[in-house]
């Protein structure tokens, strides 16, 4: 890849380390950061974009490190998704809000993605509020097997049961009484994005 200047290096591996912590930084926060004019900054973003460091998604906090600097760097890593929006594709670019290296843990097919939960529904299958679940994509589960899917515009961690026509999204948590979810197919819009694979929890 094209070389950086000092100051293009700083700026870069100041990006990083917010997405790293999954903050992406405005334009405003890297000028203060640094101490530079707005105008300076989007120069600077403008050159690594050019370079084929960094690209921008919609948004206020756009900016995110591109696939052919992950790769340059052997960091390809898996798609971490940080929402999903009503209608689009899960793995969408303006979705993603970094790549995250696992190494082979859950095998090194490019269509493993990363997911992180909110809320404490499945705490008694061992996936708690702010866990990131590894997902396998697929259109079907077996009953029973853990999944993501999406219920109208919301993404959900449950069970999946299909039961006399209808899809029981089955939660588990006996403690804090959450309720199954039944859904008729046809009366509201749901869909199985993929089966979940395994648990990231940062300790």
């Amino acid at each position: 890849m094209e070389a950086l200047t000092e100051k293009q290096k700083a700026v870069l591996e100041f990006i990083e380390d917010r997405l790293d912590a999954a903050r992406p930084p405005s334009q405003r926060e890297i000028a203060r950061h640094f101490g530079l004019s707005q105008n300076a900054v989007y120069q600077l973003v403008s050159y690594l974009r050019r370079k084929g460091y960094v690209v921008n998604v919609p948004g206020h906090r756009g900016i995110r490190l591109s696939e052919r600097y992950l790769r340059h760097k052997g960091r390809g890593g898996v798609a971490l998704v940080g929402r999903v929006a009503a209608g689009e594709p899960i793995l969408a670019q303006e979705n993603i809000e970094q790549y995250v290296d696992i190494g082979d843990f859950f095998g090194r097919g490019r269509d493993i993605f990363l997911l992180r939960v909110s809320g404490d529904s499945m705490v008694d299958e061992g996936i708690m509020d702010g866990d990131i679940v590894a997902v396998k994509p697929a259109a079907a589960v077996e009953n029973g097997q853990i999944a993501v899917v999406l219920l109208d515009d919301e993404a959900t961690v449950k069970k999946v049961y299909r039961r006399r026509g209808r899809i029981a999204l089955v939660p588990a948590n006996r403690s804090a009484g959450y309720r199954t979810i039944y859904v008729k197919p046809g009366r509201r819009e749901v869909r199985i994005i993929g089966k979940v694979v395994g648990v990231l929890r940062k300790l």
